[in-house]
């Protein structure tokens, strides 16, 4: 799905993670993007972005993204949202998560937008 605004990324991101699609996650990232995985680690482009959602992806998860504030100057966008997950986790336990995120979203030269910096751990 392709992103014309900055504040389309959410609802593209929701609906890719909510349908498992891989493809469509790592679609949303520019080349060399920047993701916070988890507390404790940062991975570098698509291939290490795949991989960090895959463990997700595996519990059959459904999120909800809420956009709560956004900045935009000159091809580059700050937001500001907040989630909620569940899930199941290896054991079978259902897993319950949220959240506050906050990315850097750029304009493209084809008009538009990709996640350069993604931090879903964003401190309260």
């Amino acid at each position: 799905m392709a992103v014309r605004n900055p504040l389309e990324i959410h609802a593209a991101f929701q609906k890719a993670f909510n349908a498992g699609d891989l493809d469509g996650l790592a679609a949303l990232y520019e080349k060399d993007a920047v993701l916070v995985a988890d507390a404790a680690r940062t991975v570098i482009g698509h291939s290490a972005i795949r991989e960090a959602y895959q463990g997700y992806l595996a519990m059959k998860p459904r999120m909800t993204l809420e956009t709560v504030a956004a900045f935009e100057s000159d091809g580059l966008a700050l937001l500001h949202g907040r989630w909620s997950l569940t899930g199941t986790g290896p054991d079978g336990v259902e897993i319950q998560m949220t959240g506050r995120n906050s990315e850097v979203v750029r304009r493209q030269p084809d008009g538009t937008w990709l996640f350069n910096i993604d931090n879903p751990f964003t401190p309260e």
